[in-house]
């Protein structure tokens, strides 16, 4: 490793690449002892002579930022690009993949949406296939609160739940009000529908209104309550949504309970194709970004 940065750290490079025990041992006047800081993207990948760029900031739901500008200049330099993020899906899917191939490298995002379970590489090996819609639940954060609510906790007592097990941030709100899941709606109609799809013209209702009682009753009647992503092609394009739903019990999405996630597609050729990831570990979104790191240099 070559470059590293982050607001603890900063920005810092190595072209000699960084001495693994600093690396293990996360001792900053170690690495910074090996180093030279900057502040700015581009001069930071040339002195880390980079030559693949793991970029992993946090979501910017308005406009994807500063993500989009890491793999921008990252792909300029001539370095592949490989993201957790789903903002620069969202918002500059298609001028970066074509900056990719212009430059003849990779930008690949497996971990953006279900982990690092390879739902886009997944549809790599079904060419010529024509994804109609498809419908799941794609948030943890929210599916494991909903699952704590059933069990008779409040929505206050599950969501500090969730954030104790280090699932749900300290600021929830992404999760609650159905942006991480209508973020992940629009990046799987973006990149396998091939259709560009704005936020706002996703229906997105969250969680934050639905009562420990109404939870309670769905599950008694053997209709859960689950936050559903949505999508199916229309004549005018897309029509998508995020909201909770009563599931019937005896359909797949009705177990999926606590961190595991759940992706129903609808395709021309094969009618049901389903993925579902249960309760993954912590190493889930690494695994994801190894497997592009692998993709890209192989």
């Amino acid at each position: 490793m070559t470059g590293i940065a982050s607001r603890r750290l900063g920005w810092i490079a190595n072209p000699e690449g960084f001495e693994s025990a600093a690396l293990l041992s996360s001792e900053i006047q170690d690495l910074k002892s090996q180093s030279v800081e900057h502040c700015d993207v581009r001069q930071w990948l040339a002195d880390a002579n980079a030559d693949v760029l793991f970029e992993a900031t946090s979501l910017n739901v308005q406009d994807g930022q500063p993500a989009i500008e890491h793999i921008r200049a990252a792909l300029e330099h001539g370095a592949h690009a490989i993201t957790a993020n789903k903002g620069p899906i969202v918002h500059a899917y298609r001028e970066l993949r074509h900056l990719a191939a212009s430059k003849g490298r990779r930008f690949l995002f497996e971990s953006t949406v279900m982990d690092g379970v390879p739902i886009f590489s997944f549809f790599d090996q079904l060419p010529a296939i024509h994804l109609q819609g498809f419908h799941g639940i794609l948030n943890s954060t929210t599916n494991v609160i909903l699952s704590h609510m059933e069990e008779g906790l409040s929505f206050d007592e599950a969501l500090k739940k969730a954030q104790e097990l280090g699932i749900a941030e300290t600021d929830a709100t992404h999760d609650i009000d159905g942006w991480d899941a209508a973020v992940k709606t629009a990046a799987l109609i973006t990149v396998l529908m091939d259709v560009p799809i704005r936020l706002d013209q996703i229906a997105r209702e969250g969680i934050r209104d639905l009562t420990h009682s109404a939870i309670r009753n769905a599950k008694r009647d053997g209709w859960p309550l689950k936050l559903v992503c949505r999508a199916r092609r229309t004549a005018n394009g897309v029509e998508a949504s995020v909201g909770p739903e009563k599931v019937r019990t005896s359909e797949p999405m009705a177990r999926i309970n606590g961190t595991s996630s759940y992706v129903y597609f609808e395709t021309d050729i094969f009618p049901g194709l389903a993925i579902t990831e249960e309760n993954p570990g912590l190493y889930a979104t690494a695994y994801g970004l190894l497997a592009d790191f692998v993709r890209a240099v192989k």
